[in-house]
């Protein structure tokens, strides 16, 4: 993105950046906790005063260093210290992820380890746009690390994944990873 970090460009519409809007709508479908998972300090400036309802700040990868399943560990250990039954990992550069999408991700149906969105039945699963139950998923998780695992998809094809389907589902999983992605529509 031309040295930009992605999380810092404008939603269309609104203009809040990627990393505000991620938050907003997670807090307006309802969830208790939202946090910010990374190291990137540049966010902090706009999220850091965020006044939203659950927002409990950023966190670092756990552990660091192995890339986004170092992410999704942190997610899920923080829900697990407060106890929560599932926590949702939604990316920053995903611009049309709305609030009544994220409602419809936590209230799905199904008790699988994860309920994630693919954009058809081949196509890979989208895991952040996912909904998870750390204790299901951490145990996978840890063993996958420990094996030197660090892809998605692998850790995925080790535990129970059902899909996501809503409408407005496949909108949402356009994300914004070029700057020839990157639209006002």
């Amino acid at each position: 993105m031309g040295g930009q970090p992605k999380g810092l460009l404008p939603v269309p519409g609104s203009g809040e950046p990627l990393v505000v809007h991620s938050l907003r709508v997670s807090a307006d479908a309802g969830y208790a906790a939202c946090w910010l998972v990374g190291d990137l300090p540049a966010y902090d400036d706009v999220a850091g005063g965020l006044m939203l309802a659950g927002f409990r700040g950023r966190l670092g990868d756990d552990p660091a260093g192995v890339g986004p399943l170092g992410g999704l560990r942190a997610l899920l250990m923080a829900g697990a210290q407060l106890g929560l039954e599932q926590v949702v990992a939604v990316a920053c550069d995903m611009p049309f992820v709305t609030a009544p999408l994220l409602g419809a991700l936590r209230t799905h149906a199904s008790d699988a380890a994860v309920v994630a969105a693919r954009r058809d039945p081949s196509a890979p699963w989208e895991p952040l746009l996912a909904r998870y139950r750390p204790r299901a998923v951490l145990p996978a998780l840890d063993a996958a690390l420990s094996a030197g695992t660090r892809s998605f998809q692998a850790l995925l094809a080790t535990v129970d994944v059902a899909r996501f389907e809503a409408d407005g589902v496949t909108r949402a999983l356009d994300d914004w990873d070029r700057p020839e992605d990157v639209r006002s529509e």
